[in-house]
């Protein structure tokens, strides 16, 4: 098969979906990868160890008019002009994203969008939002080190004691794990908040101490366990409990990092305005879920802006809504991966393309194909 790997045009987009090391190993499984001239740049891959790992190095027209197009993120229009119908498409789609699955569908491609990969055991290997988000965990405290003005460990100098930085992460999934692991490594001092009170054991083996609310009702104890590995939205009741004690340790925190997002929904928010106003000045807020709030605006917090960073209240609060972006060589690395393992499902050992709709991963991942909006 003929494989394009085209260079990401979007906004602050450094990552690509096919590195040196995936390369050869589609090369050696006989197939041609074309990678568009300067697509690792951002990613430090240059060219020449494309072309060493067995790659081509061909221009956009090249790369868009292979077989199979592999993206990180959904080709925008004048890209999909480029893409001959029924074409193969692979990357972060966006599932939710139901105009965009159109434009694809109305091209005649057949496209897979990665984040639909179902929660089991066997996708793990192709699940690209638990290997972004362990680095979007990982940046975000690095982010906020970068924006608080003092130290995060505890320092004992000639000069005097330094406290530890006061860390509160809102949100325990793969990104707030990391995030306790990081913020942990870098000696502060950690609190965390999820819905599900099965990770409280999670929390506490990273060295983070669980903000514990009560679950009252069967609704609240229903919902805590969540669906697919995702939590799911809590009742009012217990989410105004929570809020009451997130309150309380937001306005001690020195730092907070927020990750809550449910898939298809807008971001829950967490950190309200006043409680901004109740933390201290110098204080920073990374706002994972940021530009996605109700209406596309603020996120976990109502007062982040997408993309920017700005100061309210006295606090810094961080939008920085594509974190794995900045850590791009090892967020490329992780996502290549991701995608080599998805192409075994489709490109098996004995040649050609195939479609097992049989396939639960294969079933779940493809949003287009025929002229039609595939996703369920």
């Amino acid at each position: 098969m003929l494989i394009g790997v085209p260079l990401e045009t979007a906004t602050g987009e450094t990552r690509v979906a096919v590195t040196p090391e995936t390369a050869k190993k589609l090369v050696a499984q006989g197939h041609v990868v074309r990678v568009q001239s300067g697509a690792g740049v951002a990613a430090s891959v240059t060219d020449a160890a494309y072309q060493a790992a067995g790659a081509e190095i061909t221009d956009a027209a090249g790369a868009f008019g292979a077989e199979i197009v592999l993206k990180v993120r959904s080709p925008f229009d004048n890209e999909i002009a480029l893409i001959k119908p029924g074409s193969v498409v692979i990357g972060m789609l966006n599932p939710f994203d139901a105009a965009g699955l159109q434009r694809l569908a109305a091209a005649r491609l057949t496209a897979f969008a990665l984040e639909a990969a179902p929660r089991t055991t066997r996708a793990q290997s192709m699940d690209v939002l638990s290997s972004q988000a362990n680095i979007a965990g990982y940046k975000a405290v690095i982010v906020a080190a970068d924006n608080y003005q003092r130290f995060f460990p505890m320092l004992m100098t000639a000069a005097g004691t330094v406290k530890a930085a006061r860390v509160v992460i809102l949100g325990v999934g793969v990104a707030g794990l990391q995030a306790i692991a990081t913020a942990k490594r870098l000696g502060a001092v950690i609190e965390a908040s999820d819905v599900r009170p099965s990770v409280k054991e999670q929390i506490e083996s990273l060295g983070g101490k669980f903000i514990e609310v009560s679950y009252d009702t069967d609704e609240e104890k229903e919902a805590a366990v969540g669906v697919g590995g995702y939590a799911k939205p809590m009742p009012p009741s217990w989410l105004a409990r929570q809020q009451v004690e997130v309150a309380k340790r937001v306005a001690l925190a020195d730092i907070v990092i927020s990750t809550a997002l449910i898939p298809g929904r807008a971001a829950p928010t967490l950190i309200t305005e006043d409680m901004v106003k109740s933390m201290k000045p110098g204080s920073v807020i990374v706002d994972i879920a940021a530009g996605k709030g109700a209406d596309g605006v603020g996120g976990n917090c109502p007062l982040s802006e997408a993309d920017k960073t700005v100061v309210k209240h006295g606090v810094t609060i961080v939008g920085e809504t594509n974190l794995p972006a900045l850590v791009a060589a090892d967020a490329s690395s992780l996502y290549a991966r991701n995608v080599l393992d998805f192409l075994k499902l489709i490109l098996p050992k004995e040649g050609g393309l195939k479609i097992d709709l049989e396939d639960d991963i294969v079933a779940a991942c493809r949003m287009a194909q025929d002229g039609q909006v595939t996703k369920k």
